[in-house]
Parts: structure tokens; sequence; C-alpha cells
């Protein structure tokens, strides 16, 4: 990816997104030929020159210091994860840039891990948000990741080109923001991962709804929250969901599901657990 024109697309994307009344500021008239606040508006926020934001929006922010960095992120109102995805866009890691060359890879132990996880639905994320490893219930629940091929195995690759992804995930298209926001935050960390441009292009290509979501720049963290699914053998199921970031590999995430004890889905992952993963029709959508 051309880092230059991701990190002016981000800035500009964060500042149409303010009002002059968001931040204090008069709003100067009734028509404003730009959607947002205006560079001199930024700039003055963030204490800065107009002619220094302006050359930061243009794509140059090899020599920025964190402080003016920090200062931009403010007016800005960016998030944690917007600011840290600002500082990877204007002052890349060069480790990053090896390691996103080497093949991930999850060591056996952590296989057994998830395997003796009776009941719980657990996988490992990679980056680029590859599906490197399952366990049974995973495979119950979301699909047969042993029967795809192994590009196949990617959770963006599944939510947006496999049909299967609308009937699984009943609030679709906030699932869709959420991996989109999360490839976006990996692409800011991989600028020169070939594999992850090949994938985003892909995306862009195949589907108009990822290339909408793209534009628009948002990010974020693999976190926690709840996810209503629907289980073409067990129906609907309201689960919970847990991400976390291996000590050793920030790249590497354990993702667990689990329903509420003595719930509807509680009893409904329960069946799942019963019946072989030969015998569930699974979906084939891959899951967060």
């Amino acid at each position: 990816m051309d880092q230059r024109a991701e990190l002016s697309e981000f800035l500009r994307s964060r500042r149409a997104r303010l009002k002059p009344e968001d931040v204090g500021l008069p709003a100067l008239g009734r028509h404003r030929r730009v959607p947002g606040l205006r560079r001199e508006e930024l700039a003055q926020l963030a204490g800065v020159s107009v002619a220094y934001y302006t050359r930061l929006e243009q794509g140059h922010g090899q020599n920025v210091s964190g402080e003016v960095l920090d200062s931009i992120a403010r007016a800005l109102r960016l998030s944690d994860t917007e600011r840290d995805h600002l500082t990877h866009l204007a002052k890349p890691k060069p480790h990053k840039k090896r390691t996103a060359r080497a093949a991930q890879k999850v060591r056996p132990q952590l296989q057994q891990l998830i395997d003796a996880m009776e009941g719980v639905p657990a996988f490992f994320l990679g980056r680029r948000m590859d599906i490197l490893a399952w366990n049974t219930m995973a495979r119950a629940l979301f699909g047969d990741f042993a029967s795809m091929r192994p590009q196949e195995r990617n959770m963006a690759r599944q939510v947006f080109l496999d049909p299967g992804a609308r009937e699984l995930y009943l609030d679709w298209q906030c699932k869709a923001v959420e991996v989109v926001s999360v490839l976006r935050l990996c692409a800011g960390c991989y600028p020169d991962d070939p594999q992850l441009s090949g994938l985003i292009g892909e995306l862009s290509v195949k589907s108009d709804e990822f290339r909408t979501l793209w534009a628009a720049h948002t990010v974020q963290e693999k976190g926690h929250g709840t996810k209503r699914l629907h289980h073409r053998l067990v129906g609907e199921l309201t689960l919970s969901y847990e991400t976390l970031r291996l000590p050793d590999d920030e790249d590497l995430h354990l993702v667990t599901y689990h329903a509420e004890p003595e719930s509807a889905s509680a009893a409904s992952l329960g069946l799942l657990a019963q019946w072989g993963v030969d015998e569930i029709p699974a979906p084939s959508a891959a899951p967060r």
C-alpha cells in the first residue's frame, strides 16, 4: 500500500467527520465548501502552523514528532486505536516490515489448549485475519475449516465473499464494519505485506460493500462483545466472545465464544458438542 496516500486519506476522513461546533469553534457562515473542519481550524486546535499540518495531511509524516502527533490526535478526537493507527501511518516501524513476510504458526501446545476447551468454540487468528487453528466446537459452529483450502481460511474473505456469512451473522452489517476496521488497522502496521495488499485488492474488486466500507477508514481492535448467530441445525444463538492477545506474538489472537449459563444458547451449544462434527450441516462462513 502507498503509506503516504493512506496517511493523507486517514487524516482527511477524520477531519471531515468533525464540525466546528463539535470543538467549540464558530461555524462562520451557513455554507462551507468542505465537510467538517478546515485545515486552518484543525491546525489552530492542534497548535501547529497551517503549512505544517498541510504537509502532514499530504502524506509527509517522516519527520513529525510524537508530541505533534498527539496534539493532532487530540484535536481530531481520535480514539486510542485511531491514535495508534495514525502513528503507524506517519512513523512506520522497520521491524514490522521484516516480520510481516514471515509465516505465522500456532505451537502444538496452543492447539492442545483449545482442544481441551470442551463446549467452547475457540480458534486462533493471525495477521491478515487468517484462521490458523481451531477446535472441534469451532468447526461445528462456524464451518469445517479443515476441508477449506488454506487461502479460504480468512475471516474477511469469508464474510464478504461467502453468501453463508449473511445467514450465519444476524447482524451482518455490524460484522462487516468490524472486519474492515480490524483489517484496516492491520494494513497500517504492515504496509509492505504483499499478501495483505493482495487480499484487500481482491475484496475491493469482488465486493462493492467492502470497497465502500474500506473507503471510510475506520479502525478497530479485536476485542470482546456479543454476537447473534444463526446455525442451520440449532437455530439462533446469542454468544459472548473474548479476544486474547498472546504475549509472545502480538499478531496472534485467541478468540473464544461462550453462552450465558442455563440459557437457550447454552443448551444449543450443548447439542452441538454431543453430535459429531461430521453429522452437523455447519455453515461455511468463518468466525470473528
